[in-house]
């Protein structure tokens, strides 16, 4: 019987062993499912604590933007709504007309004019801004802050009032202005023979034949002396009527004249140039030096750097300095009006002019159609800037 009981203690002891082994198992387990739960709500704990305090930030800026957003809203979008609807309705702003508003404007021989030129001005001048403006950067860019001197020199017309610089212009380009005594000098004729010439000339010749005339026959004497001063009478004549015509071929008003679009071009870039220029040189500066070291160890030249690095680095700057010079430019109106009047030469009547003629004679159906087409056109200014931002990209990273 003992033994018999020892043998069946013996078969017991492994199941009462895996009995304990797996509950121990069992209880492990148990500990992991907890403490994994555990983890799992304190990370849904903190995941929603993290999202209300975004909601709360959310609400909190929303609240702080809510005044700028209702100002927009007033004075902004609800207007902009108002003149896209009067585009399409009468002058009572009663009955609706379709495209007969934009097909007036299209054919209004001012509204022409004042695009055409708008046009041109944005095809010449934004061209020479940007390189002129670039070129001046590359010139001046310094990372030591050596260049700081030029750097004021070049952004000082920018801070001078338009009124001030416009007089300096008229003082130069006026009808009796620098530049037409300027120009009268350096022709010679200022200072030249006029009607005292003349009057010397007769006195001359005359005197001449008075002499001849003592010492020969009294009467041919007179006769010579006469016919001498007549001469030379003519002659002064000729060349008084001959100065007064180059003297006037100087007496020119500039700004009225075929010139006057030269002469706004070059205003607006000396005027807009350093604007551009500091743009240019927050670019340039946003590009590590590593790189230009690399390519020198490399044996990069300048025109490789520039090609290579530096445009590629400014494409982002590329879009904004012609997004910004775009909406700068119809500005120029303060430069055309002050130098030439409400009524300036023909070459510089832009779109402002007209829009200002439509305000005086209370034109709202005009003014709000072409608005409608600046903003369209506006619009497609930005699609083609953005698409000149890529192909700059890709021409530099291809190259």
């Amino acid at each position: 019987m003992s033994e018999i009981n020892d043998r069946e203690q013996t078969e017991e002891e492994p199941l009462r062993s895996g009995s304990r082994a797996g509950h121990a198992g069992w209880r492990c387990g148990s500990r992991r499912r907890r403490a994994g739960v555990r983890d799992q709500s304190s990370r849904d704990w903190r995941r929603r604590k993290k999202h209300g305090i975004r909601r709360r930030r959310a609400r909190a800026a929303w609240f702080f933007l809510a005044p700028s957003l209702a100002g927009v809203v007033v004075f902004t979008a609800v207007p902009f709504a108002d003149v896209v609807r009067r585009s399409f309705l009468d002058a009572m702003g009663r009955t609706q007309v379709g495209l007969a508003n934009y097909a007036a404007v299209c054919g209004n021989t001012a509204f022409r004019l004042a695009a055409s030129n708008t046009v041109r001005f944005l095809a010449v001048c934004l061209p020479l801004l940007m390189l002129t403006s670039f070129a001046l950067a590359l010139l001046v860019f310094r990372r030591d802050g050596k260049g700081n001197l030029y750097k004021t020199t070049l952004v000082l017309p920018m801070v001078i009032p338009v009124a001030a610089m416009v007089l300096v212009w008229k003082i130069v380009f006026c009808q009796d202005g620098l530049l037409n005594e300027l120009l009268n000098w350096l022709a010679g004729m200022t200072g030249g023979l006029g009607t005292a010439g003349v009057r010397n000339a007769a006195g001359g010749a005359a005197a001449a034949g008075i002499a001849k005339a003592a010492g020969g026959t009294v009467m041919s004497g007179i006769a010579e002396a006469a016919g001498e001063a007549a001469a030379a009478a003519g002659i002064g004549a000729e060349t008084a009527a001959g100065a007064a015509q180059v003297t006037k071929l100087w007496d020119n008003d500039w700004v009225n004249s075929g010139a006057a679009f030269p002469i706004l071009i070059v205003t607006y870039i000396w005027k807009n140039a350093g604007y551009d220029l500091l743009l240019w040189l927050a670019g340039l500066a946003s590009i590590s030096e590593s790189l230009y070291d690399a390519a020198r160890v490399d044996g990069a030249g300048a025109w490789a750097r520039l090609r290579y690095i530096t445009l590629p680095g400014l494409s982002g700057t590329f879009g904004l300095v012609l997004i910004l010079s775009v909406v700068n430019s119809f500005r120029v109106y303060r430069e055309a009006y002050l130098l030439a009047g409400s009524y300036p030469d023909m070459s510089i009547y832009m779109i402002p002019h007209l829009f200002s003629h439509w305000f005086l004679t209370l034109d709202v159906q005009n003014m709000c159609t072409g608005s409608m087409l600046l903003v369209a056109a506006a619009l497609a200014i930005a699609a083609a800037a953005g698409l000149a931002r890529v192909v700059f990209r890709r021409l530099g990273k291809s190259g």
